[in-house]
């Protein structure tokens, strides 16, 4: 019985170690494990803990660009002619669209595929093969409308599908005149980066600085509660304003696409400037293209060879001929000579048999022709500009001299891009002076075998119409901060004195008598004076297939310009090509509606500058830096003439001629005279008998003298009398009776 219990007790002490040895080993294993994973989640918490957390921060948040807004492009009446509106991007992560299996990852991206086709318009194959793509982003579709985005939104909430599907803000640029000024403006690429006109030179004021949204989403892509949410809001890119009239831009194409159409040329430009501010006011070009689609021609000239040019050619559609274009300028050239031997005291305007043609002139075996098959015969100066005499102008050129005509042209800043602050502008293109013999001499006089960009002519033209004073052109006048609202001017900027303005309205005068005497007569508009120069250029020796350019340049009006325009037509395919025949409408049309669109009436041309009624009084300027005095005075409407040693900034002005309040009428001349330079000038009262006030006022111009007047008509009396020896500045006192 003992052994019984004995044998039990045993069994069931072994049986109580083996269960403790189980407990143990348990026990120990589960310690095992627990440390394991102490261990793990010590690692993941301190060693790993801030590269997970980034990890899981990446993953529930979204990092998402807020574009800022381009600048408008605005004419300077106000009108918006380049602007962005809200779109989006549609981009994907393919990597991130998965199903639970391979045959459900396919399905699912597949889905996708046609419904981005089919939303977007876009090629299935090609949607495709984006969606599969092992790249961890894909672009879908850039530029997108609202009304696509909230179509995608409603297909992706009912199909489930959120991950990998990325839509971000963006801006699409839209041109609300379509083809209107588009050399001027340009045009952005896809990313709104401007790449032509305005858009590419002022790139940098137009841009914005995007902003950014950090926060977190759930599983469908909302947003969720995140403290540590963030938005950097985007610096919206500033408002540019041109000089540019969209009314006066619209004109100048409307006539200018005519006339390139009805003489079948190659091409044609015109611009319309103020000569007082170097102010663009039109840049026309034609043919032209929409900015809205520029890949796309319209025009039956770019469509008709477009799938036959190469990807360089095609780029000659955007190019701005004015400014990146040049050409030889022809008789229009002629009126920079014509103020360079003026200026010189070569010659005067009106010296009889002053000049001979003969209908050519020689050097050595070389026989250069008038461009008429007859001869002119004995002329003066203003007979040479009004026949358009180039065998005249080679007899002014050879008295003139090379070395003076270069220095001239550099001071008309022919030598120089004008800095007008558009893309791709170019130089001009002379002989060296040292290579300019009697022949070279001899073209150069009437404007061949030399190249200049329309530009320059016409701002070279202009310092003519603006008292012999050179204005760099202006394109932008102004830049707004669209988020202070702050405002920069850029102001006219004058370059330099070229020639007198006794100089300038000689020449304006016999710009006038161009037109009413001359080969000019297709640019007069009814009812005001206009000035101006035909011109018809040769091909290029170097390239026959150039053709002729007609062009026209004129101001108007010709007592005080406050236009300037160029026409050019290239290449025009008619019988009778010449500048005054088919340019000369087109200056003599688009005249007729700017003109009075600014204001300028028949009647102001002829008195209003000068009639008694319209006055103003001459400021008081004495004691006031020379500086300080022409801007007073330019603000009340007077020019300023003086001599300068020193600063204009230093030097106080201690006298003026004529006195503080004198009344006088608009843009007449206030001398200035200062302790350094206190010399005075004196000049001879023309006989203005039997003249109109505006045709008094011309010629008293000229001497640098003022007018009052007293009546209408014609003049019977002068004080001071014609002959009187006065100094500049002096008022004349008129009185005119009708007949």
């Amino acid at each position: 019985m003992d052994k019984k219990i004995n044998s039990k007790k045993k069994e069931k002490k072994n049986a109580n170690t083996v269960t403790s040895k189980r407990i143990r080993m348990c026990m120990l294993f589960m310690f095992i494990v627990l440390s394991a994973l102490l261990l793990r989640i010590g690692f993941l918490q301190f060693v790993q803990g801030a590269e997970l957390k980034e990890k899981a921060y990446k993953q529930q948040t979204v990092n998402k660009l807020v574009s800022a807004k381009r600048g408008n492009i605005l004419d300077s009446t106000g009108k918006v002619l380049a602007t962005s509106a809200q779109v989006d991007t549609v981009s994907i992560n393919p990597t991130k669209i998965k199903g639970k299996t391979e045959e459900e990852t396919k399905t699912k991206k597949e889905k996708l595929a046609k419904a981005f086709s089919e939303i977007f318009e876009l090629d299935y194959e090609e949607t495709l093969e984006k969606v599969t793509s092992n790249s961890s982003i894909q672009t879908i579709a850039k530029k997108v409308e609202q009304d696509k985005i909230d179509e995608l939104e409603t297909w992706m909430k009912e199909n489930n599908i959120f991950t990998g599907i990325n839509i971000d803000e963006d801006t699409k640029r839209y041109y609300p005149y379509n083809n209107l000024a588009a050399y001027v403006i340009g045009f952005c690429d896809s990313e709104n980066q401007g790449i032509y006109g305005v858009e590419r030179s002022y790139n940098s004021y137009l841009t914005g600085t995007p902003g950014k949204i950090v926060t977190s989403t759930d599983v469908n892509k909302d947003a969720i509660s995140d403290e540590n949410g963030q938005y950097i809001e985007a610096e919206n890119g500033n408002n540019v304003v041109l000089t540019i009239d969209a009314n006066i831009q619209s004109i100048s194409e409307k006539y200018l696409k005519q006339a390139v159409e009805e003489n079948n040329a190659r091409n044609g430009n015109v611009i319309v400037m103020n000569p007082n501010t170097g102010d663009i006011l039109a840049m026309a070009q034609y043919p032209d293209y929409d900015l809205n689609t520029p890949f796309t021609p319209t025009s039956s000239y770019w469509i008709n060879q477009w799938d036959s040019l190469s990807s360089s050619d095609k780029t000659e559609m955007y190019r701005n001929i004015m400014v990146s274009s040049r050409y030889e300028p022809g008789s229009t050239f002629k009126l920079i000579n014509a103020s360079i031997a003026l200026e010189e005291n070569i010659t005067d305007t009106d010296v009889a048999n002053d000049f001979s043609c003969v209908g050519y002139e020689m050097f050595g075996n070389t026989k250069i022709r008038c461009w008429t098959s007859g001869a002119h015969g004995k002329q003066t100066l203003r007979q040479v500009l009004e026949n358009s005499c180039n065998p005249g102008m080679m007899q002014l050129a050879s008295r003139i001299g090379t070395r003076t005509l270069y220095k001239y042209y550099n001071a008309y800043g022919l030598f120089n891009k004008t800095g007008v602050g558009l893309p791709e502008e170019i130089n001009s293109n002379f002989h060296k002076e040292e290579k300019v013999g009697a022949t070279e001499l001899a073209t150069m006089a009437f404007g061949q075998r030399i190249k200049v960009t329309p530009l320059q002519l016409i701002t070279s033209i202009s310092a003519i119409a603006n008292d012999g004073v050179l204005m760099k052109p202006r394109i932008v006048k102004q830049i707004i901060n669209t988020d202070t609202d702050a405002v920069t001017n850029i102001e006219p900027e004058q370059i330099r004195q070229v020639i007198s303005t006794e100089t300038a309205n000689k020449m304006l005068d016999m710009m006038e008598s161009v037109v009413t005497d001359g080969t000019g007569s297709s640019g007069a508009v009814k009812g005001y004076s206009v000035g101006g120069k035909t011109g018809t250029s040769e091909p290029p020796v170097e390239d026959k297939d150039f053709g002729y350019v007609a062009s026209f340049a004129a101001v108007s009006p010709a007592e005080n310009p406050e236009v300037v325009i160029l026409v050019a037509l290239y290449d025009p395919q008619v019988k009778n090509y010449h500048g005054g025949t088919v340019a000369g409408p087109v200056v003599s049309k688009i005249l007729s509606e700017v003109l009075p669109y600014l204001g300028i009436s028949a009647d102001k041309i002829d008195t209003g500058k000068i009639a008694s009624n319209n006055l103003i009084t001459v400021p008081n300027i004495e004691n006031k830096t020379v500086a300080e005095a022409q801007k007073i005075l330019t603000s009340a409407g007077f020019r300023s003439m003086f001599t300068l040693n020193g600063n204009k900034n230093e030097v106080l002005v201690t006298d003026q001629v004529p006195a503080s309040g004198t009344k006088l009428p608009n843009n007449s001349l206030v001398m200035l005279y200062t302790a350094e330079n206190n010399v005075r000038t004196s000049t001879t009262v023309p006989n203005l008998s039997k003249m109109t006030a505006a045709q008094a006022a011309n010629s008293l111009k000229a001497k640098n003298l003022n007018i009052q007047t007293e009546g209408s008509g014609t003049v019977v009396s002068q004080e001071p009398s014609a002959g009187t020896s006065v100094e500049q500045g002096t008022v004349v006192k008129v009185v005119l009776k009708s007949e």
